[in-house]
C-alpha cells in the first residue's frame, strides 16, 4: 500500500482538476469509438484514473482511456458484438471479461518483473504502430463527422439481405444439429422454422453484416462515397466548428484544455439554436454499478479467440504507461517504478473493466497537464478520478446531449497528434530495415490487424536485430597463425600453434560461422588456442556448436586450450561436461601469458 503524502495537497488537487477536465472530452469520445457508448469511456477514465495512480509507481500519472488502448479495444468489441448477432448487450460480460483478464495479465507482467525490459522495445514497431493509430482514427471517424452510419443507409443495408437469410437458415441447421433434432423425418419442422423468418429479424441481421462491412479503415474507405452522397451539412460543420476551435483556442492560451472549449462552445450552439443533429447515447445517471454478468455468464468459448488480444492490450498498456512515466520523470526529476507503476496499471483496467468501462492506460497529456498545475504526488491521479465521477453524477443528463459529430471532431484531431512525425520525419535517414519495419507495422496495423501487426513487427525487428548481431559477431571472430590479425599480446607464438578469438555472444545467430572453424584450419595445426575473454554468453545453440567443433578438434588429435573462459560460459561448459570430459582442466588457462608460457615448456 501507498502512503499518501497531504504536504502538496492544494497543487494536487488542482493538477487532478485540471487532468480531470481535460480528460472529460477525451473519455467520452473514446468511449464513443470504441462501440460501447460515451458512459464506457467515462467509467474507464474514472476508475482506471483513481485506482492506478493509487496503486501505481508514477507519482504524478493521469491515467485513462488512451488511442492506442481504444484502438485495440474496438477490435475486441467490434468481433464479439458481431458473434452475437449485433447484440451489444448479449456481448457485453464476454467484452468486459477480456478487458479484466488483460488487466490482470498486466498486474501479472509487473509481478514478474516485466517492467524492466520495457525498454527493449524496437522503436520503429512503436513508430509504426502509433502512426497507424492515427490513420485509424483518422478515417473511421469521417463518416460520423459527416453525419453517415452505415447501419442506417437502407440502400447499403439491403445489399446484405441475401447474406443475412442464409446466415439465419445456416443458424437454424446448426441449432437443430446440436440439438439432435435435424434429421429426415422431421425436415417439414426445420423447413417451417425458416418460412417463420421474419423480416424484422433479416434486416437486425443485415445491419450487423452492413456495420462488419463499413467497420476498420477498409470498411470505412469502402464506404466513404456512399457518405460523401449522404452528407448531413449540420453534423459536418459542427465537427469542421471542434477542429477549428480545438486548434485555434491552443494559439491564445494552453491553460484551459482547448478540446473542452470546442466541446462546450459546439455543443452550447447546437443545443440554443436547437439545431436538428444527432447526439451520443443517452450517459446513465448515478454510480456506476458493477456488472456481475461478467462471472454468472463466464463462457471460455467466447473469450478463447481474443486471449492473445487480451495479452495484447495488457503489453500495449503497459509500453503506453511506462513512456509516460519517463516523460513524467523527465519534468520532476524523480524515478517512478515500473513494475509497480504495471501493478496499479492492472488493478485499475481491471476494477474498471468490472464497472463496465474501458481499458486505460498513462495519458501524456493528461500527466503534462497535472504536473504543469501543480500535481506532484498520487493524490493528483485519485483527485482526477474523484472529479470525473463528480461530472458524471451532477452532469450526466447534460452531457447526454453533446453532438456526436462533436465527438467525431475531437477523435479526428486525436488521431493527427497522436501519429509519430518525428519516425515519419526521419524515413529518409533511417537505415532501410528500420525504415521496413515501420511502414510495415504501419500498413498491417492499418488495413489487417493492430494485435498481428504488433507481433510481426516485433519478429521481423528481432530477427534483424539477430541477424546484425551475428554478423558483427562473426566479423569480430578470426583464426590466426603467427602475427597475422595478432592482438597485441600476441607474439612470438610458436610454428603450428593457431589462435581463434571470440568477441561478443556465441549465440545461434553466430554458430554458423563458428562452425567452420575445423575445415579452416590447416593440416600441420597441432595446437588450437580459443580465446574466449571477450565472450560474456553462450547460449544452447553456441554452446552444441561448441561441443560439436571440439568434438572434431579432439578426435582429430589437435590439442584445445581455452584461454580465460569465465562466468556464465565456464558454468555451461561444465555443465554438459565439456570441462573435463573433452577440455582437462590443465587446458584452461586465466591468461594468454600463462598460456603461452605452458606451450613453450610442453612437448608439442
Amino acid at each position: 500500500m501507498n502512503k499518501l503524502n497531504f504536504s502538496h495537497f492544494k497543487g494536487d488537487f488542482l493538477g487532478g482538476l485540471t487532468a480531470g477536465i481535460v480528460a472529460l472530452p477525451l473519455a467520452l469520445a473514446f468511449g464513443v469509438s470504441s462501440g460501447l457508448g460515451p458512459s464506457a469511456g467515462l467509467y474507464g477514465a474514472i476508475f482506471v484514473s483513481f485506482f492506478a495512480a493509487f496503486f501505481g509507481g508514477t507519482e504524478t500519472q493521469i491515467s485513462g482511456p488512451t488511442a492506442p488502448m481504444t484502438a485495440v479495444s474496438m477490435f475486441v468489441i467490434g468481433g464479439l458484438i458481431a458473434s452475437f448477432d449485433g447484440d451489444v448487450s448479449k456481448a457485453l460480460p464476454s467484452i468486459l471479461t477480456i478487458f479484466l483478464l488483460s488487466g490482470l495479465m498486466q498486474v501479472g507482467l509487473g509481478l514478474i518483473g516485466f517492467g524492466n525490459y520495457i525498454k527493449y522495445i524496437p522503436y520503429p514497431v512503436v513508430s509504426g504502430f502509433m502512426t497507424a493509430i492515427g490513420v485509424i482514427i483518422i478515417l473511421t471517424q469521417i463518416s460520423p463527422a459527416i453525419g453517415y452510419y452505415p447501419k442506417e443507409d437502407a440502400e447499403f443495408v439491403n445489399q446484405f439481405k441475401p447474406l443475412a437469410e442464409e446466415i439465419i437458415l445456416d443458424n437454424i441447421l446448426h441449432e437443430e444439429m446440436q440439438q439432435g433434432v435435424l434429421v429426415l423425418e422431421e425436415i417439414t419442422e426445420t423447413i417451417k422454422r425458416a418460412q417463420n423468418i421474419s423480416e424484422e429479424q433479416i434486416l437486425m441481421e443485415s445491419k450487423v453484416l452492413a456495420g462488419t462491412e463499413a467497420s476498420g479503415v477498409i470498411g470505412s474507405i469502402k464506404v466513404l462515397f456512399n457518405a460523401l452522397e449522404n452528407i448531413k451539412y449540420i453534423e459536418f460543420l459542427l465537427a469542421l466548428g471542434t477542429i477549428i476551435i480545438i486548434y485555434s483556442f491552443k494559439r491564445i492560451t494552453k491553460v484551459i484544455p482547448s478540446t473542452l472549449i470546442a466541446l462546450i462552445i459546439m455543443s452550447g450552439i447546437s443545443i440554443i439554436f436547437n439545431l436538428d443533429y444527432r447526439t451520443i447515447e443517452t450517459i446513465p445517471g448515478g454510480i456506476p454499478a458493477p456488472n456481475f454478468r461478467i462471472f454468472s455468464e463466464f463462457s471460455i468459448n467466447n473469450i478463447s479467440p481474443y486471449i492473445f488480444t487480451a495479452f495484447t492490450l495488457a503489453l500495449l498498456g503497459a509500453i503506453d504507461s511506462l513512456l509516460t512515466s519517463v516523460v513524467a520523470d523527465n519534468m520532476t526529476k524523480t524515478k517512478h517504478k515500473p513494475n509497480k507503476e504495471l501493478i496499479g496499471q492492472g488493478i485499475g483496467n481491471s476494477i474498471g473493466a468490472i464497472f463496465g468501462g474501458i481499458p486505460g492506460a498513462g495519458a501524456t497529456i493528461r500527466t503534462v497537464v497535472n504536473i504543469n498545475a501543480g500535481g506532484k504526488t498520487r493524490i493528483s491521479g485519485m483527485v482526477a478520478g474523484i472529479i470525473l465521477l463528480i461530472i458524471l453524477l451532477s452532469l450526466g443528463p447534460i452531457a447526454s446531449l453533446i453532438p456526436a459529430a462533436v465527438l467525431a471532431g475531437i477523435l479526428i484531431t486525436v488521431g493527427i497528434s497522436v501519429m509519430d512525425y518525428k519516425g515519419l520525419k526521419a524515413i529518409p535517414y533511417m537505415p532501410k530495415a528500420e525504415v521496413a519495419i515501420m511502414l510495415i507495422v504501419l500498413i498491417l496495423s492499418s488495413v489487417w490487424n493492430l494485435v498481428y501487426a504488433v507481433g510481426v513487427g516485433l519478429v521481423i525487428a528481432s530477427l534483424m536485430f539477430m541477424k546484425k548481431i551475428g554478423d558483427l559477431t562473426s566479423q569480430k571472430s578470426s583464426i590466426i597463425q603467427l602475427k597475422e590479425d595478432a592482438w597485441d599480446d600476441e607474439v612470438n607464438i610458436p610454428d603450428k600453434v593457431f589462435i581463434k578469438h571470440i568477441e561478443g555472444p556465441l549465440f545461434f545467430g553466430s554458430t554458423s560461422e563458428f562452425q567452420q572453424l575445423a575445415e579452416q584450419l590447416p593440416e600441420d595445426a597441432n595446437v588450437i588456442v580459443i580465446r574466449l575473454g571477450k565472450m560474456p554468453y553462450i547460449d544452447q545453440s553456441g554452446l552444441y556448436a561448441m561441443e560439436d567443433v571440439l568434438v572434431d578438434l579432439v578426435n582429430s588429435d589437435k590439442k584445445v586450450l581455452l584461454v580465460s573462459l569465465v562466468g556464465q560460459p565456464k558454468y555451461m561448459f561444465e555443465r554438459i561436461d565439456i570441462i573435463p570430459n573433452l577440455i582437462p582442466k590443465e587446458h584452461l588457462f586465466s591468461n594468454f601469458e600463462e598460456c603461452l608460457t605452458w606451450i613453450k615448456n610442453s612437448s608439442l
